[in-house]
């Protein structure tokens, strides 16, 4: 039995100031795009159906941030740190209708999120209240699975439904209409498929910022793992990672200061880490699965470097009996 895939959620991140930083570097702009929300099988589409996802947890740390050249900025070394919690609840609708021979799925990801920020040096010490976060939908999902491979491509948006006011540091949203094309695959190494390695690419552009000219660059994030399967697909365990970078400059609608030897870099950042699926049931019925994933980041570069937490359950509707 294949396990459910879970997708992908609109958890929301502190979008470091320019002030906040010191002349030595420059913080890049946050997409909406969530590190980690997809794992060892991202290219996998789940069977025909109606899922929930209820709930789902994500969690974001960090006490470093990292200067275009990887190196820990002096602000840092004197205490700080970042926070970014979420909790989701999702749907999906994975159907029998075909479009260019996939299986049409529409995902839908509503969220709260809270935030926090306190870097001691810089004067800086900020927390948000829990609320609306912003929305994300996939009004196109396409699934295609052979013998010895999935597919999956399509369309994602993400609505700014979050509490935004520019220049404000209890935002709870990213104030700005967010677009990403992803494709990717889950490909078997062995007839019944229980050894497999996923990648995933999302591309993710922006609409300006509410009132302001402000335009984040585009993302690109790649997103998979490889691990083997047990237990007919319902668990499963390996390994799980993702890549991140900034593709364009982000737009700010003004000239930016020119320091010496010193220029505004693209972000990067890189996640590695365990993780865990296992089924919830009982010997006659199979009510969902427990997924759990933990990434340590590394290599990062004009962005924060910690580490993420996910952990979801999600549901098949009806559930399924196994006799």
């Amino acid at each position: 039995m294949k396990k459910c895939k879970l997708s992908r959620v609109s958890t929301l991140f502190l979008i470091l100031a320019f002030g906040a930083m010191p002349d030595s570097a420059f913080s890049q702009l946050s997409g909406h795009n969530s590190k980690g929300d997809y794992g060892m099988f991202s290219g996998t589409q789940s069977p025909p159906g109606w899922y929930l996802a209820a709930p789902m947890y994500y969690r974001y740390s960090a006490d470093e941030f990292r200067d275009r050249n990887g190196d820990r900025l002096p602000a840092v070394e004197g205490g700080g740190s970042m926070e970014a919690n979420a909790w989701l609840l999702g749907a999906i609708w994975v159907s029998e209708y075909k479009v260019l021979g996939g299986n049409y799925s529409f995902v839908i990801f509503p969220g709260v999120t809270n935030n926090a920020l306190g870097f001691p040096p810089t004067g800086v010490d900020t927390r948000t209240s829990s609320g609306l976060a912003d929305l994300y939908v996939q009004p196109i999902n396409l699934g295609w699975t052979t013998s010895r491979a999935d597919f999956i491509a399509g369309l994602g948006v993400f609505a700014p439904t979050g509490e935004y006011e520019a220049g404000s540091d209890s935002n709870r949203g990213l104030g700005m209409w967010s677009y990403e094309l992803f494709a990717g695959t889950t490909l078997y190494f062995d007839e019944a498929r229980t050894w497999s390695f996923a990648a995933t690419a999302f591309y993710e552009t922006h609409g300006k910022k509410d009132g302001t000219d402000i335009r984040v660059g585009d993302i690109l994030t790649l997103e998979g793992g490889l691990g083997k399967s047990f237990m007919q697909g319902a668990a499963s365990a390996g390994i799980a990672y993702y890549g991140q970078w900034k593709i364009t400059e982000d737009d700010f609608g003004v000239e930016l200061p020119t320091l010496p030897n010193r220029r505004l870099g693209k972000h990067q950042v890189y996640g590695i880490g365990p993780e865990l699926t296992v089924p919830l049931a009982t010997k006659k019925t199979l009510y969902g699965f427990l997924n759990l994933r933990y990434f340590w980041e590394t290599g990062a570069r004009s962005t924060l470097q910690g580490n993420t937490f996910v952990a979801t359950m999600s549901f098949p509707i009806p559930s399924i009996p196994l006799q």
